[in-house]
């Protein structure tokens, strides 16, 4: 897959409707509709969504705190996984917070999650910290970015 046949906007609640009857299948069990529907709601919070061929494969979402955001999910749909899509969704949410005049971006993820830490370490986040059994399974390691 091409990176220019992807698209990314801002969610609307009717792209949460849209993946809401699967969330868990196709996208991992993370957060129910509710929660979600809140987040996307909360005017602190920024959720994008990225399509191809109007189907939606993957969303991700920030919550700003002054100037500093913190990258509360970057998700892709299990069957577009390892395509770019996760590359793309960052790689737009890092231009988003610069053109919000940002100064920081923090997050959190699971010690067992290698191929998201990959990620982050390629886009220039440092792990800063180290929360000791976080997950069910695993610590929750820190990474922060300047920007």
């Amino acid at each position: 897959m091409e990176q220019n046949d992807l698209s990314i906007s801002i969610m609307e609640l009717e792209d949460l409707n849209q993946i809401s009857d699967n969330l868990e299948k196709n996208f991992d069990d993370f957060w129910n509709y509710n929660v979600f529907k809140s987040e996307i709601e909360n005017p602190n919070s920024k959720y994008f969504v990225c399509k191809q061929n109007n189907e939606i494969v993957g969303f991700a979402g920030i919550s700003i705190i002054l100037d500093t955001a913190d990258i509360t999910n970057i998700v892709v749909k299990k069957d577009f996984r390892n395509k770019g899509i996760g590359n793309a969704l960052l790689n737009y949410l890092i231009e988003f917070c610069k053109s919000k005049n940002l100064s920081k971006i923090n997050l959190e993820v699971s010690s067992n999650n290698d191929i998201a830490i990959n990620l982050y370490k390629k886009f220039g986040f440092k792990q800063v910290g180290n929360r000791k059994n976080y997950y069910q399974n695993s610590d929750g390691l820190l990474f922060t970015k300047t920007i």
